[in-house]
């Protein structure tokens, strides 16, 4: 088999990037190893950048989401009962969108199915030709699929494959250089077919931990409360959640909140990871093969999407403009917004979450950064501008 592009990996960042090079013409093949059900059965985050939803146009797959997504002109920050609004369309004169990560993946989906473009399902034992990654006779990615051991011939293999693909692991471990924080709790989140509490997100600040409430839509609601990493999501009931939540979010909103059974409910590790550089020769990563960010600045898949948009304008620059030096800028464009997007979310997570160390005059400080942001419109609009998104 042969392809321009070797996309390994069937999530949204591997999906947008097919998409995107089959507009431009580039011939691509997606490695999935899960099949498409259970891609689409994960549960993530669902708050897009405006620069995503540009993305998700060119590509031609935005029409689902235009009519049930949900812009979101602000959010809401807590620390116990003081609340501060951060208004973006005041300060960016741009929105957030509110629409499921599964939603996206789906949409993804049924656009490469309407170009004919080939997934495959089901691939297994992926290895990648290393000893051609820096020459000039393309590279080949081998893989057992139906049974069979398969070969693909390819220019240029894209890793979109995630933290623990084979992607990364393909650059030698003395060419790489890996940077890494690892959060001591996790997010226990609950979906529910709920009303949402407040129709923009809430992030609190509690003396019981940090808590979020977010939405899918006017009757699913996702929240979400900081555990121990020694909690598994059984030894929570829904009445204990509930509770638990209510205790930490604002009495206004504790008062009023819909409450019912969950759908869903599961356990997250909170995690900062970055790998330098993003590419080998003729390998890219993108996505979370190459950075993982806490959830709480929403920042994890719009650092995807960035990393797409540098990668597919360097490989059009290399087979429309015949350019293939733009394919040596690719790291270093992506990172440069890959380490502000680390700093925000690194930021948010350290403002809103109780450490097993946080002292009395750390949460002072916690209690003085949102005063200052309910009291200064600079602090505010650098919030709005980082949470909306950096421009690519």
């Amino acid at each position: 088999m042969r392809t321009q592009v070797c996309i390994i990996g069937g999530g949204p960042s591997g999906l947008l990037l097919a998409q995107l090079l089959h507009h431009s013409g580039i011939e691509a093949v997606v490695l999935e190893r899960r099949s498409r059900d259970h891609v689409l059965s994960r549960i993530r985050a669902g708050v897009l950048e405006q620069g995503f939803l540009r993305l998700l146009e060119q590509a031609k797959v935005a029409t689902r989401m235009d009519t049930l997504g949900y812009p979101h002109d602000g959010t809401v920050l807590a620390f116990e009962n003081l609340q501060v609004r951060v208004d973006f369309r005041k300060h960016t004169d741009t929105p957030v969108m509110v629409y499921g990560q599964t939603e996206v993946t789906r949409d993804l989906y049924d656009a490469r199915g309407a170009t004919g473009g080939l997934t495959l399902h089901g691939v297994e034992d992926v290895e990648i030709g290393n000893a051609a990654l820096d020459g000039d006779a393309g590279c080949t990615v081998s893989f057992t699929h139906d049974g069979q051991r398969k070969q693909i011939a390819c220019d240029y293999i894209a890793g979109c494959d995630g933290f623990r693909g084979v992607s990364r692991q393909a650059i030698p471990a003395d060419k790489r250089q890996e940077f890494e924080r690892v959060y001591p709790f996790g997010w226990l989140g609950i979906l529910s077919e709920t009303a949402p509490v407040h129709h923009e997100l809430i992030y609190a600040n509690s003396e019981r931990g940090f808590a979020l409430c977010s939405m899918r839509n006017d009757r699913l609601s996702r929240y979400y409360v900081q555990a121990p990493l020694t909690d598994r999501p059984e030894d929570w009931s829904d009445t204990d959640f509930w509770d638990e939540l209510r205790r930490r979010i604002p009495a206004s909103f504790a008062e009023t909140i819909e409450m019912g059974p969950s759908i869903e409910k599961s356990i997250a590790p909170l995690r900062s990871f970055v790998c330098e550089p993003m590419q080998y020769g003729r390998l890219f990563l993108a996505g979370d093969a190459a950075h993982i960010v806490p959830p709480t600045g929403a920042k994890g898949l719009n650092t995807a999407a960035s990393d797409v948009h540098y990668l597919h304008q360097a490989l059009r620059a290399r087979y429309l403009e015949q350019y293939a030096q733009a394919l040596g800028r690719y790291s270093e464009q992506a990172l440069a917004r890959v380490w502000k997007t680390q700093r925000f979310s690194w930021w948010m997570t350290k403002l809103l979450h109780r450490f097993p160390d946080t002292d009395p005059y750390e949460l002072r400080i916690q209690r003085a950064e949102i005063e200052h942001l309910a009291q200064t419109e600079a602090a505010q609009a650098t919030l709005a501008i980082n949470y909306v998104g950096l421009p690519y």
